[in-house]
């Protein structure tokens, strides 16, 4: 197949979601009341919240954790992938972002924090403190991981994901993946970036898990994800 079909990407895009992605309501508004707040555009497509949503359900997950909530667009379809039997923890640093993610969930029908939990601060000051919850048998670990925040703590992210994994069989997806990379020049022609960090090196030396990562193109752009299950 030609690469020139690739000029059809977003019109594909469209057919995939009118037939197979069956949003809700609650999608569009979290889309719309986001952008109404001056969130930024950066939630995942349609396209990938289903998929992401199908990850949960295929995992049987229980207990989800969101590195990034932005105005909760993922973090609905992350919790319609627990299927009403789990929870999902999300973590966002902007206190006016966490504030829109509520009413975004809650239009969606989700309890806050029964079933979705947002947590304000930064990541890497969070996620220690989850970590001393679990092990005051407080919280239980979690067998999903869902890290779409700063690129430049993904590694950090993503080993404390591990840490806090319920171990065998979690399942961790990291967003952007790919135009990290890229835009960092870790591959291709761009500068590189004096402090970035090699996530696949990272990760492929990792002896804790199994990986991978998928270049994707769709009616947004050209990126990828990593997808990584602990052994």
């Amino acid at each position: 197949m030609s690469l020139k079909h690739i000029e059809a990407r977003a019109e594909l895009e469209s057919h995939i979601e009118a037939n197979i992605i069956h949003s809700e309501q609650a999608h569009t508004h979290a889309y719309e009341n986001s952008t109404k707040n001056g969130l930024p555009i950066i939630a995942v497509s349609p396209v990938q919240g289903k998929f992401t949503s199908l990850l949960v359900a295929l995992r049987g997950a229980r207990n989800v954790l969101e590195i990034g909530t932005l105005g909760g667009y993922s973090g609905i379809w992350l919790a319609r992938g627990l299927q009403g039997k789990g929870k999902l923890t999300s973590i966002e640093l902007d206190a006016h972002h966490r504030d829109v993610a509520i009413e975004n969930l809650q239009y969606a029908g989700l309890k806050v924090p029964e079933d979705v939990e947002v947590l304000l601060g930064a990541g890497l000051d969070v996620l220690p403190k989850l970590e001393e919850e679990i092990v005051q048998g407080k919280r239980e670990k979690f067998d999903f991981v869902f890290i779409d925040a700063d690129w430049k703590n993904q590694w950090n992210y993503f080993d404390w994901a591990v840490k806090l994994s319920k171990g065998p069989g979690c399942a961790i997806y990291v967003d952007n993946a790919v135009k990290q990379m890229l835009e960092s020049g870790i591959v291709g022609d761009q500068e590189r970036v004096d402090d970035a960090t090699d996530l696949v090196a990272k990760v492929g030396a990792d002896p804790r898990v199994e990986a991978t990562m998928l270049q994707t193109v769709g009616a947004k752009s050209y990126d990828g994800f990593l997808l990584a299950v602990v052994k």
